[in-house]
């Protein structure tokens, strides 16, 4: 069973992570898993299983997300990239890969060039530093006030978000209360997360990004091949791009074997 623990930021923002079960092996390779935008951490739980032997796959609710502290103050780039940090050090993963899903592929990315001694690789599903995206912010808020609150069962809430095992799992991040499901994140906090994107790119940081990375889009996904193949023109020796074919935005649940798959492949690669 996965082990879970609570640390707290240097701000006082209490994260709840999630250990997987930890390799056996002293020289296991700690990847770092980080969901996206009003997601939850065990929306890794398949692939984190899914891992093979010397991985160390961990976990954890962003701030305003999950068990996480619901009302943070900040919830800047920085603070997001100031978290990973505090994981690490708090968890000891001695330079993990960084796994990021969407908006936690940003940060992952961000954490990559502003600390570039701390991550051994990038993989970014569905996430690239693209921008700015001045309708992002208001295309976030009405997608949150389209919810159902509450959804009256898991099974309503599953449906609203698309069935299929992606939307079983955003259903199970909800609260579950006697009158039915509810978000655990708040809908002006989700929409203050993604405002810097609304206004700015991050090309700069990912030109400052020198580990090796990969990439993966879902065929049907949000993210444009011209984004991805811009990265890896930018960075032709240390960038691999994939498609996953059948999978959308939610390339870790859509296909979870897959992703795994070409993670293997990836880690296994000489370093560019």
């Amino acid at each position: 069973m996965p082990g879970r623990t609570t640390l707290t930021t240097d701000d006082g923002v209490r994260l709840a992570c999630t250990e997987y079960a930890p390799s056996e092996e002293g020289d296991a390779v700690p990847v770092l898993l980080l969901h996206g935008l009003a997601g939850h951490t065990a929306e890794w739980d398949v692939l984190a299983g899914l891992l093979g032997p010397g991985h160390r796959p961990v976990g954890y609710d962003a701030r305003g997300h999950g068990m996480s502290d619901r009302l943070p103050k900040d919830v800047s780039r920085a603070a997001h990239v100031r978290d990973v940090v505090a994981v690490i050090e708090q968890l000891a993963l001695p330079r993990p890969v960084l796994v990021g899903q969407s908006l936690g592929g940003l940060t992952a990315l961000l954490t990559a060039a502003a600390h570039p001694e701390l991550v051994r690789a990038l993989v970014l599903v569905e996430a690239g530093p693209r921008g700015p995206a001045p309708e992002l912010p208001g295309k976030i808020g009405t997608w949150l006030d389209s919810w159902p609150v509450p959804f009256e069962s898991p099974d309503a809430a599953a449906r609203f978000f698309g069935g299929g095992p992606a939307g079983r799992a955003w259903a199970a991040g909800l609260d579950v209360r006697p009158d039915g499901l509810y978000p655990r994140v708040d809908r002006d906090v989700m929409v203050d997360c993604v405002a810097e994107s609304a206004v700015r790119s991050f090309w700069r940081e990912w030109d400052q990004v020198r580990c090796p990375t990969l990439v993966v889009r879902g065929d049907s996904g949000a993210m444009p091949a011209s984004e991805a193949e811009e990265m890896r023109a930018r960075h032709p020796a240390g960038t691999r791009v994939e498609v996953v074919p059948g999978a959308g935005h939610d390339v870790h649940l859509d296909r979870p074997a897959e992703l795994h798959a070409l993670i293997e492949r990836f880690l296994r690669l000489p370093p560019a």
